[in-house]
């Protein structure tokens, strides 16, 4: 991993050479699904109505800016977005479920096509389904819709909060419920990570353009997070929460910061211990062969990298990208969720590595791998390493992994996959404080919503919440792996990935992936049938 001493470098450097035409430089804050290949996923439901209705309407709802001051600022209101398909409901007469996505760090329409799960239950439990964007994302930007206003500093930044988030969808799920004359029907809240964690950005200075941020990395953990978080500081809106892939433990040091990577090194060396060694001994190859003369030219032709730019370290970081995030995405099935990939693309990649038709050409080796996840579909003659615009609005998770969302995992060890590398905070603050102003508090989010203490709190108080990890997940080390009580679960697969639990239901899925989603399925049922019978008893 490239770490984070480079971005003080850049500063130093834009302060004093700013007329320069071109400068790099990285911050490694952590993994984001790069945002120049997220696709979603095609949906095909059968429909109770005509064929040529979406998949869902567009709302929206005027939202305060902030909840929890009474200064004119916070009065001021935007437009929130939500997402809602009633096709199945059965109506406020009979209190029908009201199943809620609490939506994460981008575009909400993308994550609501590539949550299946919810679409796929909703005709058995006659739920209404809704799907709310995240504040700064989106089309859900305060300050009259104006991102320039939005996002240029930290006065206005300072209203994207977790906490300011939640408030946001109780207050939107409460008043949805008055307007539909449901006040009783059941919300269940569901979400697959927060929509993230922390990413690794890279800065771009030129003549005409100023800094631009190039999501390279993004990890999908939010929304579980989020939808975990809900259920606790709003039991009374939701009486549970779905939480997939939640690493609500990744925070203050609770989990190693050697686990995200000792995971990804797990999943490829269990294909293949060749796999292994190839891929951990490329990194010193890769970076000897950049400093001979000629050799940014033979890297370029070797990963068919496109002209207008090679750099060694962002080589090595479009490389590490395409291991993390397939072994992240290690799908038993054929996927289109970040890229076109093949079923078990972890396997397929060890294979190519494998093939003895490449013999001792590490990079040919290294390129065929790369391929299952940047090329599967054939149809790129080259790859382009440099900034590129991001489609789906993910970029303001920077300010987030700047102020509350600390969370250590780019640690590697001896045995990881990629080079060593110490997890180092202060090199993360001063990158912060350069480029947003802002110091971020690595403590906050254990302040809030529980820190080292987590489970005997949980335990203690919380009730109606599903945590699914799959083993195969960097996430899951920072997951709920045990029972914390009985009606708070942790369900388990070891050869699952990231919430494939939420993922729409295929023909080829394996029988443990059924067994998991019926598992959810029927604990859910639960948790309706006995808010039921306590609204009939009611006095």
């Amino acid at each position: 991993m490239r770490i984070e001493a480079n971005l003080i470098l850049f500063f130093w450097a834009f302060s004093i050479f700013s007329c320069l035409c071109f400068s790099v430089s990285s911050i490694n804050f952590g993994y984001r699904f790069p945002s120049s290949a997220i696709k979603a996923e095609q949906v095909k439901l059968t429909r109770k109505s005509s064929s040529t209705n979406k998949l869902y309407k567009t709302k929206y709802f005027t939202q305060i800016l902030d909840h929890f001051n009474f200064n004119p600022k916070s009065y001021q209101k935007f437009q929130h977005r939500y997402l809602i398909n009633d096709t199945y409901w059965g109506g406020p007469k009979q209190n029908s479920p009201i199943f809620v996505y609490t939506g994460n760090e981008g575009d909400i329409e993308w994550f609501a096509h590539n949550t299946g799960f919810m679409f796929d239950i909703a005709p058995h439990f006659q739920a209404l389904l809704v799907f709310i964007e995240h504040r700064f994302y989106g089309k859900s930007i305060p300050f009259g819709g104006d991102k320039d206003i939005a996002y240029s500093n930290a006065s206005t930044l300072g209203y994207l909060t977790s906490t300011q988030a939640l408030a946001d969808y109780a207050t939107l799920i409460i008043d949805l419920k008055k307007n539909l004359t449901a006040v009783d029907a059941p919300v269940v809240v569901f979400g697959g990570s927060y929509g993230g964690s922390t990413i690794k950005i890279q800065f771009k200075q030129t003549l005409i353009s100023f800094l631009f941020f190039s999501f390279s990395r993004l990890i999908l953990m939010f929304w579980a997070v989020l939808a975990s978080w809900f259920r606790l500081k709003y039991p009374h809106v939701a009486i549970g929460a779905l939480a997939s892939s939640a690493p609500i433990l990744n925070f203050e040091n609770i989990t190693s910061p050697y686990s995200f990577n000792n995971i990804i090194t797990q999943d490829f060396r269990s294909e293949s211990e060749n796999c292994y060694k190839v891929i951990k001994g490329s990194w010193k190859k890769i970076e000897d062969t950049g400093k001979q003369s000629g050799g940014l030219e033979l890297l370029r032709k070797s990963f068919r990298i496109c002209k207008n730019f090679i750099d060694v370290d962002a080589l090595a970081s479009w490389l590490e990208t395409a291991f993390a995030y397939t072994a992240m995405t290690d799908y038993p099935t054929p996927s289109n969720f970040l890229n076109p990939m093949p079923a078990y693309p972890v396997k397929q990649m060890c294979k190519a590595i494998d093939d003895p038709k490449s013999g001792n050409d590490t990079f040919a080796k290294l390129y065929g791998a790369a391929s299952f996840y940047y090329n599967y579909s054939g149809t790129a003659t080259c790859f382009n390493l440099a900034y590129s615009p991001d489609p789906h609005g993910l970029d303001m998770w920077s300010w987030q992994a700047c102020t509350e969302m600390i969370m250590p995992t780019s640690g590697s060890n001896k045995e990881s996959i990629f080079p060593e590398n110490q997890w180092n905070y202060s090199r993360r603050a001063a990158g912060c404080k350069a480029f947003y102003g802002v110091h971020p508090r690595p403590n906050w989010i254990t302040t809030e919503f529980g820190g080292h203490v987590s489970i005997q709190v949980l335990k203690r108080y919380g009730s109606n919440m599903i945590f699914f990890n799959g083993l195969r997940d960097p996430w899951s080390g920072g997951g709920v792996l045990k029972n914390i009580s009985k009606t708070i679960v942790a369900i388990l697969a070891e050869q699952g990935a990231h919430h494939v639990d939420l993922r729409f239901a295929t023909k080829d899925d394996p029988k443990w992936l059924r067994d998991v989603r019926q598992m959810e399925i029927n604990i859910i049922s639960d948790w309706i049938s006995q808010y039921y019978h306590d609204l009939a008893h009611q006095s």
